[in-house]
């Protein structure tokens, strides 16, 4: 199992990235990423903190972590720019928090983060067939969550996907202790939305190939740092 979608401390969950990681290794999860709650005024300080407790934690802990963030109530205006900036800063994966009807999340959010070729847009609410086929044809991936409330419209987002081709993945949205649930219940959410048991192994698979680039984009990174070194005639970082 992978998760994509979870908050530590550092926004509105209630455990460090370390008893997190624990536990989710121990519910099954074979790779998460840390997607606290970003704007403006705490991006840098989730990614500083954040990143360096995943990587630190990766090496010892039963489970692979990754840091990113989750763009939450910005302005849709706003969101292309705070995308470009998160990947620069760091972020190796990029949420936005979709338009769920259970918050008042500005209109257009939906679509700006689709333009913006966010990696997973959470919770989308009653996503339009227009956003939808955006996202398929930007690849951005459509979540199936499990979090009560927003999961009220998984059923919504999981019929367009199906008709229009986008990509779905199934997260957690997890704030706090058994919020990771087991393989079962995440089996049984999505089947409540209508995903067949084939659909379900897709989503895990897209999971997957989001994990996948995200590595891609840490060896290009460590390849660009290295070739910056080796330019400096200092020594190179270790990849490991």
């Amino acid at each position: 199992m992978i998760d994509l979608h979870t908050h530590t401390i550092f926004s509105d969950g209630d455990l460090i990235p370390a008893e997190s990681a624990q536990r989710a290794a121990v519910a099954g999860y074979k790779a998460m990423a840390f997607t606290d709650h970003a704007d403006a005024s705490n991006i840098d300080l989730i990614l500083e903190h954040v990143r360096r407790a995943s990587e630190q934690l990766s090496v010892y802990a039963d489970i692979e972590l990754y840091c990113g963030v989750e763009l939450t109530h910005i302005p849709p205006g706003l969101i292309g720019e705070m995308t470009e900036y998160a990947r620069s800063a760091g972020a190796e994966i990029v949420v936005v928090h979709g338009e769920t009807i259970v918050e008042p999340v500005p209109v257009g959010t939906n679509l700006a983060a689709i333009e913006a070729g966010v990696d997973v847009l959470a919770h989308p609410g009653l996503i339009t067939p227009e956003e939808v086929a955006l996202a398929a044809a930007k690849n951005v991936a459509l979540e199936i969550t499990t979090r009560k409330g927003h999961s009220l419209t998984n059923g919504h987002v999981a019929s367009l996907a199906r008709d229009l081709g986008a990509p779905l993945v199934i997260n957690n949205d997890a704030h706090t202790v058994g919020d990771m649930v087991s393989k079962a219940m995440r089996q049984n959410i999505a089947l409540g939305a209508g995903m067949t048991v084939s659909e379900i192994r897709k989503a895990e698979g897209n999971s997957l190939a989001i994990v996948q680039r995200i590595m891609k984009r840490r060896l290009n990174r460590l390849g660009k740092a290295s070739q910056a070194v080796a330019g400096s005639g200092q020594k190179a970082p270790d990849a490991s």
